[in-house]
């Protein structure tokens, strides 16, 4: 249940960001100094060069950030039931860290003169439109996933009975056992398409997730196998078929 301050952070952090990032692409406002020196320091300086569509991909992707960390937000609020199970101090503060950074990066893909008072030229290509319908089918699955995962512990009546772990059926769990975290991969790599494909940075983000989800999918599958005799062996810890 501490991850819930994870997405609070995020949603005030990002959602901040996305406010900047937003008055500065549509009202033709500087970014606060601070961000300009972030830039700077991130080796992203000013350019001269009017790159109109590498930002709107940015602003839609800390859009689609902002949005996701609000639905995770909600989730871990009315949604999920957790245990009394407990976080590491480093792991919860490298997640408080993760979510700052994370925003951070967006909004580092964007030079730091960003319109200099232009308007804003949106165009808007189909890597935006598959990103953006990759992300919300990938949403979907993850909430009904985690909704799964929440009623093991509830009665038919919506009540919590128990806090004990069982075997989830239905949806992506046909194939894996843990496949909102599979889910959260896609979502990043929807944002990667979104920003284009090309960008490198976003890329090595994607892989730190893949990293990261792989790693909690293999122990939690593994959880599942040494406590469930009857545990379904057709099932993968992360990645289908894999």
């Amino acid at each position: 249940r501490w991850f819930t301050h994870f997405y609070v952070v995020s949603v005030l952090w990002n959602g901040f960001l996305l406010i900047c990032l937003f008055r500065a692409e549509f009202l033709g406002e500087s970014l606060p100094s601070w961000i300009q020196e972030m830039h700077h320091a991130l080796g992203r300086d000013s350019q001269s060069e009017d790159m109109g569509n590498e930002h709107f991909s940015a602003l839609l992707v800390l859009l689609l950030l902002w949005l996701h960390s609000c639905r995770r937000l909600a989730e871990c609020l009315w949604t999920s039931v957790f245990s009394s199970g407990v976080i590491h101090i480093v792991q919860y503060c490298f997640g408080l860290g993760y979510y700052i950074a994370v925003g951070s990066t967006v909004l580092c893909q964007v030079p730091t003169n960003v319109r200099n008072g232009k308007e804003l030229s949106v165009q808007i290509c189909w890597y935006h439109i598959i990103g953006v319908m990759m992300y919300i089918w990938a949403s979907l699955h993850q909430h009904r996933c985690l909704a799964i995962l929440a009623n093991l512990r509830k009665s038919r009546s919506g009540q919590v009975v128990s806090l004990s772990h069982g075997v989830p059926f239905g949806d992506w769990f046909e194939s894996v056992s843990c496949p909102h975290y599979f889910a959260e991969l896609l979502i990043y790599v929807s944002m990667a398409i979104t920003l284009g494909i090309h960008n490198v940075t976003w890329w090595c983000v994607v892989m730190y997730v893949l990293f990261n989800q792989t790693l909690a999918a293999v122990l939690c599958h593994e959880f599942y196998q040494k406590n469930f005799s009857s545990y379904p062996k057709h099932r993968k810890a992360f990645i289908p078929l894999v």
